[in-house]
């Protein structure tokens, strides 16, 4: 047995250098999204105007929906380690290459797009194999902590990155911002390296990697309780990992609150979901998993209704906080049940599902936004968020196998 393929001693996962190798790497490469995509708006806006920023990204962003699937594969075939260091390398160099290009000559939108097109589909091999990462490297009963610690790291990433972002972005231009974003993926690239994982055994015989995919959608349709759980991912993220804050918007500019009232609010919910993050980091164990998922959905549709119906910005601030604190309590807990649950060989598989139902399905609402709010007011949007919220939290209390979900006791270290 390797260096790299050894199992992780019983401790607690905030004291685990393995673990906190791993969540290094994912920090620098979340950061280094971060940045990059900063910077290749800013860039398309300067070389082509704000009209073709959307073409820009929606290069990157395509095909990432359409291959992720075939990503999930792609880890369980070759080993989430083995896939990660690969195409964070892969990131790392086209980057760099491009920051090199940027410097030698003006921005053009077919090199922009032609970058954010690799970006995207080695991105969507990158996303389930670093996701399936966490049960290689811990036990089981510290996933819930894992999960905590990745969503200190997302938050972490997204309030940092952008200052950086913005600093370089005045101070050396595009090329420069591609350029420390390269160096995140370096780091990132560097650290994973560094992180030992627990070998699973693969089947006996290969399918093809069709087959494979199919096994995968098969198994993950078959389980008694991955099936609904992936359905509630799906319908809870729906609304929260991107149109919520779009609605922010509107509602801030609908009530007179303007972009600090806008700020505001957002911050709130930033902060909620970090307190949220750090509880479960922290916490020994979430008894009855299950209904404590279901329980908090309950209250995040609750809230984004009355965030929708606020009409003083200090309501609406105690309210962002509030569906930050039990969204992210939510999300949480659902990626633990997920890698806690599934089967070690279909991890990247299940992950890809995962993945795909929480990037995938939220952009289709981003163009309903809009039109819900100048038709019927940002009051209307929220409500309909909550209502998809509930549909989740329904779901979670009448299907037996998601109420009773439990995850796994502590062990002593």
């Amino acid at each position: 047995m390797s260096a790299q393929d050894v199992a992780v001693p019983a401790r607690p996962a905030y004291r685990d250098a393995n673990v906190l190798r791993w969540l290094t790497a994912y920090t620098a490469s979340v950061a280094g999204d971060v940045v990059f995509f900063l910077a290749l708006s800013w860039a398309a806006t300067r070389a082509g105007g704000p009209s073709q920023v959307g073409l820009v990204v929606a290069a990157g962003a395509v095909p990432r929906a359409v291959l992720m699937l075939g990503g999930g594969v792609v880890a369980d075939r070759c080993g989430p380690r083995r896939v990660a260091v690969l195409s964070d390398g892969v990131r790392c160099v086209v980057i760099l290459l491009a920051a090199a290009a940027l410097a030698l000559a003006p921005a053009h939108l077919w090199l922009l797009a032609l970058v954010a097109l690799v970006f995207g589909v080695v991105d969507a091999v990158f996303m389930p194999a670093v996701g399936a990462l966490p049960p290689r490297i811990t036990t089981a009963d510290q996933l819930a902590r894992v999960q905590g610690m990745r969503g200190l790291s997302i938050r972490l990433s997204n309030a940092v990155g952008p200052l950086v972002a913005g600093a370089v972005l005045v101070a050396g231009g595009a090329e420069g911002a591609f350029a420390v974003a390269g160096v995140l993926f370096a780091v990132s690239l560097a650290t994973l390296l560094t992180v030992r994982v627990t070998p699973v055994a693969g089947p006996s015989q290969r399918d093809s990697a069709r087959g494979e995919l199919r096994d995968g959608l098969r198994y993950v349709r078959r389980h008694r309780l991955l099936a609904p759980l992936v359905v509630v991912i799906g319908l809870s993220e729906m609304c929260f990992s991107g149109p919520v804050a779009t609605g922010l918007v509107l509602l801030a500019d609908e009530r007179g609150w303007g972009a600090v009232g806008m700020g505001w609010v957002a911050s709130a919910f930033s902060v909620g979901a970090t307190a949220s993050a750090l509880l479960l980091t922290v916490a020994p164990r979430v008894p009855r998993a299950g209904a404590a998922m279901a329980a908090a959905l309950l209250v995040t549709a609750a809230g984004a209704v009355g965030l929708g119906q606020a009409l003083s910005l200090t309501v609406a601030v105690a309210f962002g906080a509030l569906i930050g604190l039990t969204s992210g309590f939510a999300t949480t807990l659902t990626g633990a049940l997920v890698q806690t649950a599934t089967d070690p060989r279909y991890l990247g598989r299940v992950t890809s599902v995962t993945t795909l139902c929480t990037l995938g399905l939220a952009p289709v609402l981003f163009p309903a936004v809009g039109i819900t709010v100048e038709l019927w007011g940002a009051a209307t949007f929220f409500a309909g968020c909550g209502a998809i919220c509930l549909l989740a939290a329904v779901l979670g209390l009448a299907v037996p196998a998601l109420r009773r979900a439990e995850l796994p006791e502590l062990k002593a270290a």
